[in-house]
């Protein structure tokens, strides 16, 4: 029986505590975007191979 995905729900949070980083500078929402673009687009290959299988 194949497996079918319709959506794929990812939800990433990103913070530096440990070290007292802080957590508004600007460009770490430039940062975020981009792990979280990272991240999907390692989802959606991983599910590509599984289609192809």
């Amino acid at each position: 029986m194949p497996l079918v995905v319709d959506e794929v729900v990812i939800s990433v949070e990103v913070t530096n505590q440990t070290s007292g980083g802080a957590t508004s500078v600007p460009s770490a929402t430039d940062d975020k975007q981009a792990i979280i673009n990272e991240c999907v687009e390692r989802v959606l290959e991983i599910l590509k191979q599984k289609e192809e299988r």
